[in-house]
């Protein structure tokens, strides 16, 4: 039998991809338009996370697909999820918070990469959809969430709110500063690990130390943006 070239798995608040592995990538593109030029009620001016399966990609590939998406859908892709649960909660947990009250002109969120020496500044919270590279500088008067990974540099509660916290799926910062507490990468200042799971995980201030800890599915029902 035939493999397809790509087939689409949905539900409330995401997508997956299946897609065949030994395709050209153009053809896969294309094959990809043509799933998504296809009317759908489902779509219609959606707003999801996009899992991607079968095949290894690079982030410049991942980036193309997702114009593709949109440049034949309504569909607004909002991140790329590596498949694992968690993460995926994660997502979840965040689209139902914001979904209605979703305004790109407020701040509270910003899709794409923050490259080195770029500064994103905001006077509420923020959720970044994309990754936070080497160099690249957050700064929040409230909380930070990273929706890929913050390897940046990020300051949470800018203002002095020291109840402020910073998440992300993938946390690697070069330096994390929640009000007046910093932290810096594990190479010059260790922060205070209460797990050293890889994954999500969430930064807070307490006693003037910067703590991080893995998002549990009690965290992620705690989290308010």
């Amino acid at each position: 039998m035939k493999q397809q070239a790509v087939v689409i798995k949905s539900n409330r608040y995401g997508i997956t991809l299946f897609l065949n592995r030994d395709l050209p990538f153009q053809e896969l593109l294309e094959a990809i338009g043509e799933k998504f030029r296809t009317p759908s009620d489902f779509f219609q001016n959606a707003r999801m996370a996009l899992a991607l399966e079968g095949r290894k990609l690079s982030q410049e590939e991942q980036m193309e697909i997702i114009r593709v998406i949109e440049e034949n859908s309504t569909l607004e892709i909002l991140c790329i999820l590596e498949q694992d649960a968690l993460k995926e909660s994660f997502m979840k947990r965040i689209v139902e918070d914001r979904q209605s009250e979703r305004d790109s002109s407020n701040g509270r969120f910003y899709k794409g990469t923050l490259r080195s020496g770029q500064v994103l500044e905001s006077e509420t919270s923020i959720i970044i959809l994309g990754d936070v590279n080497p160099g690249a500088t957050i700064v929040s008067k409230g909380n930070v969430v990273v929706l890929g990974n913050l390897k940046g540099i990020v300051h949470a509660g800018a203002a002095g709110n020291e109840n402020s916290f910073v998440a992300a799926l993938n946390m690697a910062p070069m330096q994390i500063r929640i009000a007046d507490a910093i932290g810096c990468s594990p190479e010059e200042a260790p922060y205070t690990r209460k797990n050293s799971r890889k994954g999500p995980m969430i930064a807070y201030s307490e006693g003037g130390s910067i703590y991080l800890e893995p998002i549990t599915k009690k965290v992620i029902n705690d989290i308010r943006i």
